[in-house]
């Protein structure tokens, strides 16, 4: 049999054809357009989504036995609103995980509501990125729209929905809304008051791994599937990237380069870090997960070769750096703001260190370099909680990379383990769709059977201190611009 996952990214949504045995079969992907309205807003049409889909199943489908598939699950770029009025339709552009507009709600809820309170509810503080203040903005700034709205949903669970007529979300991609109260997986009755929303605007909670219905007749006769295809909940990007890699169970940690960059820690137990520095979510095996999440990760390294120095070859532009460990310029990578753990919509990317002699290769590397600092600002706070990360697997485009792989390894002073399979959400989801079909029992046994190591960068020790150093200056550099960056206005 075959389970189909849905990565349905930022740029591009990508379809994953996993057999019962966890070989890739086929790989189809589709990009779509990202808008921009304003300075630090972040839109997408989810009828682009639906399309990429719906192309690139077709392409997915095409010379394979499509009767063998029997089920179909996602992994999802998470927080994005998706509001839809009484006949199911689409209001307006769907705002972001990205997207910065809503500081001044943020700051509401934090501040006014007070962080006490949310995190007694949802278990987090507000963030930019999160739903629930993207909810508020509308109310204030587009309050027709606002009133048009039956339906709250996630990016994902939209493309869910579309398939099976179903309202659904899984309980790890609604953690991020600031809806959930997750410690108990039901919605809070507080957070919906405060927004000003009622209840039956939220879609219906599952399990990642819960069936929630079948492919709709007329849309498995348009892709030549059967009519009993199981349509799994799914789960966020970053929960089912963990399930892609096996980072489940205690302690188990994932560190994600993609358009966003994240460092994933599994926890058997609920829990939640005394400053809220890290998300306390749901994961996608039914436990829970701590999670920090940088907004420009591999985007940072995309922004300076194509943008800055208008080159594609990656690679080559990567030879060019020398010996690591001796950089002295710095790159903070906050090109969208920041989230995990600065919580700084104003914090914006800089360049520190640059002298006469610095080269392009220097700037190259402290682009790399300034990445994993910042995911080793999010990996300290766990570690501040007592949490023992012994090594951590990789995944997202970042981590084709062998040269960024070192750099981690050595930043973070742990083993870097690289998946068999690189697919990350896609064939998380795939893996979800099989344990919602009975392949397996349970995501855990799946992820035995299935997850491989193929490859694994080790710490130098000399090199470790050396990147100590500085990681340490790196530290002091945001602090030293906080107020400077709230005082250019963004």
């Amino acid at each position: 049999m075959y389970y189909i996952g849905v990565d349905l990214g930022t740029s591009a949504v990508k379809l994953v054809m996993m057999d019962e045995n966890g070989a890739i079969v086929k790989i189809a992907s589709r990009e779509y357009p990202l808008f921009f309205p304003n300075p630090g807003w972040s839109e997408q049409n989810p009828e682009d989504w639906w399309s990429g889909v719906c192309e690139g199943m077709k392409e997915l489908l095409t010379g394979v036995d499509a009767a063998q598939v029997a089920g179909i699950s996602f992994g999802g770029q998470m927080h994005g609103l998706v509001v839809l009025d009484g006949n199911d339709a689409v209001i307006r552009p769907a705002i972001l995980w990205n997207d910065g507009r809503t500081q001044e709600e943020t700051d509401y809820l934090n501040d006014v509501i007070g962080k006490d309170k949310l995190s007694a509810y949802t278990a987090n503080i507000a963030f930019a990125g999160f739903t629930a203040p993207k909810i508020l903005w509308l109310a204030k700034h587009e309050p027709e729209n606002f009133a048009k709205i039956c339906k709250i949903m996630l990016p994902k669970d939209y493309i869910a929905y579309r398939m099976t007529g179903v309202h659904c979300t899984d309980y790890s991609d609604a953690s991020g809304m600031l809806l959930l109260d997750v410690e108990h997986k039901r919605w809070s009755e507080e957070m919906i008051r405060i927004c000003g929303i009622r209840r039956e605007m939220l879609p219906d909670l599952y399990e990642s791994y819960d069936k929630v219905g079948f492919v709709k007749k007329e849309i498995a006769d348009a892709w030549g599937l059967s009519d009993h295809v199981v349509v799994a909940a799914g789960a966020g990007d970053n929960a089912a990237a963990a399930v892609g890699t096996g980072t489940i169970g205690d302690g188990a940690c994932n560190l994600s380069l993609g358009t966003s960059g994240t460092i994933f820690i599994s926890s058997n137990k609920f829990g939640v870090d005394s400053f809220n520095g890290l998300h306390s979510f749901a994961h996608a095996d039914g436990s829970y997960h701590l999670m920090g999440c940088m907004l420009s990760a591999a985007s940072c390294n995309k922004w300076w070769m194509e943008d800055i120095l208008g080159t594609d070859d990656f690679g080559g532009e990567q030879a060019k750096i020398g010996e690591l460990g001796k950089n002295h310029v710095y790159f903070l990578p906050y090109l969208m703001g920041e989230r995990s753990p600065l919580n700084d919509t104003s914090a914006r990317g800089t360049f520190t260190g640059l002298t006469m002699d610095s080269t392009r290769a220097d700037m190259t590397q402290a682009v790399l370099e300034g990445v994993a600092y910042a995911l080793r600002d999010s990996y300290e706070v766990a570690k501040s909680l007592g949490v023992k990360i012994e090594r951590t697997m990789i995944c997202g485009g970042g981590a084709k990379s062998p040269l960024w792989r070192t750099m981690i390894a050595n930043i973070f002073g742990i083993p870097v383990d690289m998946p068999a399979c690189e697919e990350g959400p896609g064939y998380g989801g795939a893996i979800l769709a099989a344990v919602a079909c009975g392949q397996f029992a349970s995501v855990a046994e799946a992820c035995g059977k299935l997850i491989k190591v193929v490859h694994t960068d080790y710490p130098d020790p000399e090199l470790t201190a050396r990147y100590e150093a500085r990681y340490q200056t790196f530290h002091k550099i945001y602090p030293a611009l906080k107020g400077v960056f709230k005082d250019m206005g963004f």
